[in-house]
C-alpha cells in the first residue's frame, strides 16, 4: 500500500506546493495590473472564447447527432472501428494537415482557384479563432464518440426506446429525448476534459491560431518563457486566470444544461417517425474523409518536387526530403514515449492491485485543469532536484497526462475480473503476486496493451511539458512540427508531422497483433 501511494503521489502530490507557489506568487497587484493593462489581452480573451465556445459545444453536436441517428446499428460499428485510426492522429499532425488543406495558398483553395469560383479563402488563419475551433472540434468530437462507445449502455436505454417504439415515436425523436438526457450528464467529465484542453491548447494554435495577437494561452506562454521576471509574473497571473476561466465556463455550462433539462421534454405528443440515418451518415463519413485527407495532403507534401501555387498537383514526386530529414526528433520522442507509457503502466497496475477502482475521480483531474498551470506547477520541483532538461524529468513530467488515459482504459476491465476466478486462485494458495501473474495478467493482457499504446500516444503529443520542462533541450517531432509551423517550408512540416504519426500508429498497430495472437493462442480467454 505504501509503495503504491509513494508511486501515484509522486506524479501527482507535487501539483499542490506548486500550484501554491503560482498562487502565491498572484496574490500581489502588479502581475494583475500588468495583465488587465495589456493592449493584446482583449482580442487574445475573445479569440480564446470563440475558438472554445466553438470546439466544446460543435464536438458535443457532432457526437450527439452521430448517436442518435446511429447507434446502435451498423454504421455505429463499422465507425467504431474506424475510430482508432483517427485518435491515433496526434493533434498537431492533424492541424497541419488542415493548415496545408485549407491556408490561402493550401491544396482546397488552389481547388477553387482552379474551378474559378473565387479567389481562395483564407478560412483557418483568422484573428476571431474560428478556424481554430473548428480543427479542434473535430479532433475533439472522435474523442467524444469514443468515450460514447463505452459509456453507452444498451441494456439500459433499450427498454426505454422500445416503450417510445410502442407509442408510436420514430427512432430519431425517441432518441432525442432518452438518450441524449441520459448521455450527456456521462459525458460531463469528458467534456470538461475537452474544454480545458480547447482553451490552453498552445501547439495548435501556433499553427492554425490567430497569431497577433494569440490566443490567449499562447500570451501566456510567451511571457512565461521571457527572461524579464516582470513578464512571468504576468504570465503566472495568466495562468492562474485560465484556471478562472475554465470553472466560469464549466459553470456556466452546467446552468445552461440544468436550464435545457426543464425545457427537454414532449409537450404536444406529435409523432414523427424520421430516422435520420442519413445525416448521421453522412457526418461520420465527413469525419473520416477530414482526417484521411489531412494525411494524405502531408504526405503529397512530403513527396512532392515544387508545388508552388496555385498548380493543384505537384511537379514531380521525390524521396530526396526523406532522405535528408533528421530522425533524431523521431528517436527522442520514441525514447521518452516508451519510458513514460512503461512507467505509468507500473504505476497504474499498482494502484489498481492495492486500491481497485476507488479514487477514480482524482485521475481526471489533470484532464479537466488547462495544461499551462499544471507545467508550471512542475518546473519549480524539477528545479529544485535539478532535473529539469533531464530524460526522467521530462518522463516525469509526461505521467500527469499519461496516467488517467492509461487508467481509462484499464479500469473499466479491471472492474470487470471476475471475482470468483480470484478467489479460486487463492485458495490453492497462491500469493497476491501469484494470482496477479498467473490469473489477472492472462485476463488484462488486451486491456495492458491497448493502455500502454494510449499511453505512448499520448506522451508523443506533449509540447509543452516537453519544451519547458525539458529546458528545450529535448527536441521532439512534436516541438519539431510546431517550430517548423511557422518556418514557411511545408515539406519539412509534413515530414515532421508524419514522424509524429508514425510512432503512435505504430503503437497501437502492434498491440492490435499481439492481441490478435494471443486470442489465437488463448481462445477461451476473452
Amino acid at each position: 500500500m505504501a509503495i503504491a501511494c509513494l508511486a501515484m503521489g509522486s506524479v501527482y502530490l507535487p501539483l499542490l506546493p506548486g500550484v501554491g507557489r503560482l498562487l502565491w506568487h498572484c496574490l500581489s497587484a502588479a502581475p494583475w495590473n500588468a495583465l488587465f493593462t495589456d493592449n493584446q489581452l482583449p482580442a487574445a480573451l475573445l479569440a480564446t472564447f470563440i475558438s472554445t465556445l466553438i470546439s466544446t459545444l460543435l464536438a458535443l453536436f457532432i457526437c450527439l447527432v452521430i448517436v442518435v441517428t446511429l447507434w446502435p446499428f451498423a454504421p455505429w460499428k463499422r465507425l467504431q472501428q474506424r475510430l482508432p485510426v483517427l485518435l491515433a492522429l496526434p493533434h498537431v499532425a492533424f492541424a497541419s494537415g488542415c493548415l496545408l488543406l485549407f491556408a490561402p495558398s493550401g491544396w482546397l483553395s488552389r481547388l477553387i482557384i482552379n474551378i474559378g469560383i473565387f479567389d481562395g479563402p483564407a478560412i483557418f488563419l483568422d484573428r476571431w479563432g474560428i478556424g481554430l475551433g473548428l480543427v479542434l472540434a473535430v479532433k475533439e468530437s472522435w474523442f467524444l464518440l469514443w468515450v460514447c462507445h463505452a459509456r453507452l449502455s444498451e441494456s439500459e436505454l433499450a427498454p426505454r426506446l422500445n416503450i417510445a417504439a410502442t407509442l408510436g415515436y420514430g427512432p430519431l425523436q425517441s432518441r432525442m429525448f432518452i438518450v441524449i438526457p441520459w448521455l450527456v450528464p456521462r459525458l460531463g467529465s469528458a467534456l470538461l476534459a475537452a474544454m480545458a484542453y480547447s482553451l490552453s491548447v498552445v501547439d495548435v494554435a501556433l499553427i492554425i491560431g490567430p497569431g497577433n495577437p494569440p490566443t490567449f494561452a499562447t500570451l501566456a506562454w510567451s511571457w512565461l518563457n521571457d527572461s524579464d521576471p516582470t513578464l512571468q509574473q504576468k504570465g503566472e497571473a495568466a495562468s492562474v486566470l485560465l484556471m478562472l476561466l475554465l470553472a466560469g465556463l464549466a459553470a456556466a455550462g452546467f446552468g445552461l444544461w440544468q436550464i435545457a433539462c426543464s425545457q427537454f421534454c414532449l409537450r404536444n405528443g406529435q409523432r414523427r417517425a424520421v430516422s435520420g440515418r442519413g445525416v448521421g451518415i453522412a457526418m461520420s463519413r465527413l469525419l473520416l474523409l477530414l482526417g484521411f485527407m489531412s494525411v494524405f495532403i502531408l504526405l503529397a507534401w512530403s513527396l512532392a518536387q515544387g508545388w508552388f501555387a496555385p498548380a493543384l498537383l505537384p511537379a514531380g514526386l521525390s524521396a530526396d526530403a526523406w532522405r535528408s530529414a533528421s530522425l533524431l526528433p523521431l528517436f527522442s520522442a520514441g525514447r521518452l514515449a516508451l519510458a513514460s507509457s512503461l512507467v505509468g503502466l507500473f504505476v497504474v497496475l499498482l494502484w489498481l492491485e492495492t486500491f481497485g477502482c476507488r479514487w477514480q475521480s482524482l485521475f481526471w483531474l489533470p484532464l479537466c485543469l488547462p495544461a499551462l498551470p499544471l507545467v508550471m506547477a512542475q518546473y519549480p520541483l524539477l528545479l529544485w532536484l535539478g532535473w529539469d532538461g533531464s530524460f526522467w524529468g521530462v518522463v516525469w513530467s509526461h505521467l500527469l497526462w499519461v496516467i488517467p488515459y492509461m487508467m481509462l482504459i484499464l479500469m473499466p476491465a479491471w472492474q470487470h475480473l471476475d471475482p470468483r476466478l480470484i478467489i479460486t486462485a487463492r485458495t490453492f494458495g497462491w500469493s497476491r503476486l501469484q494470482v496477479f501473474w498467473r490469473v489477472k495478467w492472462p485476463l488484462l493482457l488486451r486491456a495492458i496493451l491497448a493502455a500502454v499504446a494510449v499511453g505512448f500516444s499520448v506522451s508523443i503529443a506533449q509540447y509543452l511539458p516537453t519544451l519547458f520542462n525539458g529546458a528545450g533541450r529535448w527536441s521532439t517531432v512534436t516541438t519539431e512540427a510546431v517550430a517548423l509551423s511557422s518556418g514557411g517550408d511545408p515539406q519539412a512540416l509534413s515530414i515532421q508531422s508524419l514522424l509524429q504519426l508514425l510512432l503512435p500508429a505504430a503503437a497501437f498497430f502492434i498491440a492490435a497483433l499481439l492481441g490478435w495472437l494471443y486470442a489465437i493462442r488463448y481462445r477461451g480467454l476473452r
